[in-house]
């Protein structure tokens, strides 16, 4: 995740550069359950609304919490599938809380009803994350779902009313990208606390409906209204923050931005950004599925590196015997193509790496979207670039239903 507002306030209060610090333990996105209320297009998991043989019961879940705390985990995000649609998800809550952990709810918001609100509320969570693809009518058809844009935002209200912090998330495509500004309107007029633009990624549904990414001149427009949104958000004092994901890229665009309007704050915000380092999959991030399979993060499902019923989180996670926990665990990582060669690798740490395996089938190949140009990431000769194709089919696909 790329924290946009946290550089930008480096422009306006800057801050002591220092070394690379990574957490003592990842963020574990851990999806509790498969089962869905809708059948969004971009889907990693490839859920539906139906139950799914095999996943963890509470004991079990409980259990694994024990391990991440030993772990070092600092942030544990409960997803699915929709979360919600699991009985204990709020016993699950209380006892990640209980061991000291930050706690979020990543939902689709569609059954956050009075009940749901009320419960929310009170398991204290830290923040709930909402994914929206649209206003109205757009959002419900990538949701596959009338009426369920109403009814998120519905319950975006109910839990802003009592107090929680929610935030909106955005995945922008072609087919939406048109209403990336109507969605900012809506962050501020709803009173979220953070508005999270997602890139696609070739995972899942996302996989099958990569032909759709938005074109880099749009992702780059997108971009530069977000920069600016969050610029006047950071000048007015505003506590609301702008993060993006899954293409760190944004790193090395922010500070384009910079240089062309602060040239003299723009060494110290370049210096901030190495610090940060890019793409953290397999190293600060990780994730869980619904059957206690570990991945390098939630759009690798169809590469398992253990099951938490078997061996404790924290050996999985340590085990560099895997090449691709290798790969991703090196520093620094060593990344062919434009990326290998980019004169911003040590921002962006070579980008989103299942984007690469997606096209090539080498998890270690140039991300294709990359959205700057040669001469921006220094290459003297224009380059063959990856291109996106529609979507023929490949040998891997997420972790299949049991």
């Amino acid at each position: 995740m790329f924290r946009l507002t946290h550089f930008l306030r480096e422009l306006v209060a800057p801050t002591p550069v220092g070394p690379r610090r990574d957490p003592p333990g990842p963020v574990v996105i851990w999806n509790l359950v498969r089962r869905c209320n809708l059948l969004c297009k971009h889907c990693y998991s490839i859920s539906g609304d139906v139950d799914f043989e095999g996943e963890l019961t509470t004991a079990e879940v409980f259990r694994v919490l024990d391990d991440l705390k030993a772990a070092r985990v600092p942030a544990v995000i409960l997803s699915g599938g929709e979360p919600l649609l699991r009985p204990d998800i709020y016993e699950i809550a209380a006892r990640a809380k209980a061991l000291g952990l930050s706690v979020s709810l990543s939902s689709n918001g569609a059954l956050i009803d009075e009940t749901h609100a009320d419960r929310i509320a009170s398991a204290r969570f830290d923040y709930v994350g909402v994914s929206l693809d649209g206003i109205g009518a757009t959002h419900d058809r990538f949701r596959g779902r009338p009426g369920c844009f109403d009814a998120s935002i519905a319950g975006i209200r109910r839990l802003s009313a009592r107090g929680v912090k929610v935030g909106l998330r955005f995945t922008m495509t072609s087919d939406n990208e048109a209403e990336f500004a109507d969605l900012l309107d809506l962050t501020k007029r709803e009173g979220a606390t953070k508005f999270y633009l997602s890139h696609l990624v070739y995972s899942g549904r996302g996989n099958k409906n990569r032909a759709s990414d938005a074109e880099h001149a749009k992702t780059r427009a997108a971009m530069e209204r977000l920069i600016e949104a969050a610029w006047a958000d950071v000048l007015a004092g505003s506590d609301r923050e702008y993060v993006t994901g899954n293409n760190d890229a944004d790193g090395v665009f922010l500070w384009m931005w910079a240089s062309a309007r602060f040239p003299e704050k723009a060494d110290h915000l370049y210096a901030k950004l190495v610090q940060w380092g890019g793409n953290a999959s397999g190293v600060n991030v990780a994730n869980i599925d619904n059957l206690g399979e570990v991945h390098p993060d939630t759009f690798w499902w169809d590469h398992p590196l253990g099951n938490v019923k078997a061996r404790p989180f924290g050996e999985i996670w340590a085990d560099t015997s895997d090449p691709l926990m290798a790969g991703f665990k090196a520093r620094p990582r060593t990344i062919s193509g434009r990326c290998g060669s980019c004169d911003h690798f040590a921002v962006c740490g070579g980008n989103t790496r299942v984007r690469a395996y997606r096209l090539t089938g080498d998890a270690f190949a140039e991300d294709p979207a990359c959205y700057l140009d040669d001469a921006e990431i220094g290459l003297s000769a224009p380059s063959e670039r990856l291109t996106v194709t529609p979507f023929r089919g490949l040998s891997h696909e997420p972790h299949p239903a049991a």
